[in-house]
């Protein structure tokens, strides 16, 4: 009974500075953030003001909300497949044995995830430039110029928003897959090959159910990497415009944050918030539980 008792408190001794930082940064903080969310708060250091809901019926009736909210779904309806599917084409291509330094791709097509998203968004601003940008001198050599800023454009500000968010994680996502397409058997692929099975057939048959954990997993990274993400990328390169249509949910509380209206901003959080378990219980839903062991 000693024994059990002294390992216990061990264990508690060892777990208490992990769980006491836990509290500290993430349990209390998200505790604030509802808690706020209910007050009329400047965040300036005045008295601030219960009003229950007020925020949030605020919120509903606020059109720029609505804005950012169609602009967020946006984002994530035309990254989050496209980002998935290059990283495993490319996982799977460069996993093969048939592509030569594939060690040096491997680092190319992951460099991008580890710059500043600072960085890729400046990057990204002079590739759109509509006089000296890439885009604008690609289209040169066919006789033809960018009539509008690709990024002043309300027709194709949002897709240009989302080409440089592919570019950025489609890597990250890619080195994930490999690492585990490089730990399932070669005796597997052979076997495949020898019963006459394609090259596509041994992917969607052998790598895809195998890698379906990892999948499920990373798809709720790129959910949640779409909404916190693009507060940086959109802050940099467009800061909202033109005219708001390239507002998201996260800079739209940024600025009624730094308007002194940190009540509403914390309720643009606790909206965020609710919306990121939303979709990713329903990524889980849909994926289902098809994990293939060997």
């Amino acid at each position: 009974m000693k024994k059990s008792i002294r390992r216990n408190v061990f264990i508690a001794f060892c777990i208490l500075p992990s769980l006491l930082l836990f509290s500290l940064f993430i349990v209390y903080p998200a505790i604030n953030v509802f808690k706020t969310s209910l007050y009329q708060d400047s965040g300036l250091g005045n008295k601030a003001v219960f009003i229950g809901l007020e925020n949030f019926k605020t919120m509903i009736n606020d059109e720029v909300f609505y804005i950012a909210l169609k602009n967020t779904g946006f984002l994530a309806a035309t990254t989050i497949a496209p980002t998935l599917l290059i990283a495993l084409f490319f996982a799977a291509l460069l996993t093969s044995g048939k592509i030569k330094y594939s060690n040096f791709f491997r680092t190319v097509f992951f460099f991008p995830s580890i710059l500043s998203f600072v960085v890729i968004s400046i990057l990204w601003s002079f590739i759109y430039h509509p006089t000296m940008g890439i885009v604008d001198s690609f289209l040169g050599i066919f006789g033809m110029e960018l009539e509008l800023p690709l990024l002043g454009n309300k027709y194709t500000v949002m897709w240009a928003l989302a080409i440089t968010m592919i570019w950025q994680a489609a890597g990250y996502y890619m080195v994930m897959y490999m690492a585990g397409i490089d730990s399932i058997s070669r005796d597997i692929y052979e076997a495949a090959e020898i019963d006459g099975a394609s090259s596509f057939q041994q992917f969607w048959r052998i790598t895809v159910p195998l890698l379906w954990g990892i999948i499920r997993t990373t798809i709720i990274f790129i959910i949640n990497g779409v909404i916190t993400n693009s507060f940086t990328i959109v802050k940099v390169m467009t800061n909202g415009g033109p005219d708001r249509d390239s507002e998201v949910l996260l800079t739209f509380m940024y600025n009624h944050a730094v308007n002194a209206n940190m009540g509403y901003a914390m309720a643009v959080v606790v909206v965020v918030f609710i919306i990121s378990i939303i979709l990713s219980v329903i990524s889980n839903r849909l994926t289902g539980e098809q994990t293939v062991e060997i």
